[in-house]
């Protein structure tokens, strides 16, 4: 599984990709994790607003901050 979290740094960005790389650790997956902050590479997901999460290159968060609880379904 490979998973980018999109976003230009900013307090909800980092707070995804906090979210995100708990709930890895609590389900013990051995995935890739990569943050892009790259604003035109972001737009080339069609994402318009941040922050956003992208598994096996299918956005499927976007605009928000889930729970750990919420990342972990995703996962799933």
């Amino acid at each position: 599984m490979e998973i980018k979290i999109l976003g230009t740094g900013c307090s909800k960005c980092k707070a995804l990709e906090e979210a995100t790389r708990k709930a890895v650790t609590e389900m013990n997956l051995d995935v890739q994790i990569t943050k892009i902050e790259d604003i035109t590479e972001i737009l080339n997901y069609g994402i318009m607003t941040t922050p956003a999460l992208v598994v096996d290159g299918k956005v499927v968060l976007k605009g928000r901050v889930a729970s750990v609880e919420e990342i972990k379904k995703i996962f799933k």
